[in-house]
């Protein structure tokens, strides 16, 4: 089967097109069918027009053209919609019901009500958009944050089926009256890939081979910045030794509200900033912790949200205390897999991390049971074959509901 991914935006810098729709997109291929990701490089211009295979899959960037902003909506929308259907594929599959790829999938719902002859066409969806969500996060402009809360609640159900990528997103879809049977549950999931170099990243960075090291993987927006101070703060307080290890970029300066969060409270010589990463380096310094945090408020942004950056965490086998929103909970089996925490309890968190802190065995079997539990449950090579059937399922109701 020939399928077709519309993505959300470019492969670079940002994540969805690595973290989800390329291996996804790989398993497929393994299974037989033949996959190509259609993105608006808008983030990556430099890539505008060009075809590149990532991982064995076909990535091709339509161009972007001189007019941008507002005003090249359209025109990149009917460039994905062309070029998805000069592949002539068996079936088209939106990433996130919004943006340059949702107004191409509005156009193909049109054309198939008005008679026109096109394939199925699946939706995916990782994130809640609207009021509540990501429109609240980012600085849209009002039109924008209009279009993105029409086509989340639009493109959905008129799709052949769609995947989401968490129980929160799962009952939501469902809130909007599309039946269970077209609802495919797709979370972020892993492959078995060895562990980084852990020592490499430490000599480079200056951290004792004997210091323990406290990761937080993150893009800072998921939760309080006081209590991430709180948390530094009290656990350098028990545990002078320790290394917090900071890997991503946040988007607000809260970086340097940490560094001074620092100085205030006597953490600073303990910080060490990662920043942003390129993805060949992340292994490596995910493999540099004892231990990682992954704190999460308790909002719509992040009970909806599948965070890719915890599947990597687990996997390298590196023990977490998470706070128990969302899809945490689902990744995470309480004291076997991780450390779940009350959200709102700050203190609880600080003393499970120190308690870890100064117990390698219990690390040890944490670790590798996390890493265990997401190789077995979460497995992308699982979840595309689910994938594969769900497409087979959806394509037969949607050929027997419209002859």
């Amino acid at each position: 089967m020939k399928i077709v991914f519309l993505a959300p935006f470019g492969i670079r810098p940002k994540g969805t097109l690595i973290a989800r729709m390329t291996p996804l997109a790989a398993e497929l291929q393994n299974l037989g069918h033949t996959v190509t990701i259609i993105a608006p490089p808008y983030t990556n211009p430099e890539d505008s027009g060009k075809t590149e295979v990532v991982r064995g899959v076909t990535v091709k960037n339509i161009s972007l053209g001189p007019v941008t902003g507002a005003a090249a909506a359209p025109f990149l929308a009917h460039r994905m919609f062309w070029l998805a259907r000069a592949e002539r594929p068996d079936l088209v599959h939106l990433f996130k019901p919004k943006g340059y790829g949702g107004l191409a999938a509005m156009v193909h719902l049109v054309l198939c009500r008005l008679g026109v002859e096109l394939t199925p066409l699946f939706v995916d969806t990782d994130d809640w958009e609207g009021k509540g969500g990501m429109n609240d996060l980012h600085p849209y402009s009002r039109a924008e944050r209009l279009v993105f809360g029409i086509q989340e609640v639009w493109l959905p159900p008129q799709a052949a089926g769609v995947t989401v990528a968490s129980r929160t997103l799962q009952t939501k879809v469902w809130g909007m009256g599309i039946p269970p049977e077209r609802v495919l549950y797709l979370p972020n999931c892993v492959e078995d890939v060895p562990p980084g170099d852990g020592g490499r990243v430490r000599r480079k960075l200056g951290i004792p081979v004997d210091a323990p090291v406290l990761l937080l993987y993150t893009r800072f927006f998921e939760f309080s910045q006081e209590k991430l101070h709180f948390l530094f703060a009290e656990i350098h307080r028990r545990s002078l030794a320790v290394r917090f290890l900071v890997v991503g970029q946040g988007r607000r300066g809260e970086e340097e509200l940490l560094l001074a969060a620092g100085r205030e409270r006597g953490f600073a010589d303990a910080l060490v900033m990662g920043g942003w990463l390129d993805p060949t380096e992340i292994a490596d310094y995910l493999a540099a912790a004892d231990v990682a945090i992954y704190p999460f408020s308790d909002t719509l942004i992040n009970r909806s949200k599948c965070p890719a950056k915890l599947t990597e965490i687990l996997r390298a086998g590196i023990p977490v205390v998470a706070d128990s929103v969302g899809q945490l909970a689902e990744y995470i089996k309480p004291g076997v897999s991780g450390i779940l925490c009350d959200p709102d309890n700050w203190q609880e968190m600080a003393d499970r991390v120190v308690d870890l802190l100064v117990d390698p065995a219990r690390r040890k079997q944490l670790g590798a049971a996390g890493r265990e539990y997401m190789l077995t449950r979460f497995s992308w090579r699982n979840f595309a074959a689910q994938l594969d059937a769900f497409y087979g399922t959806c394509h037969g109701m949607t050929r027997k509901d419209n002859p």
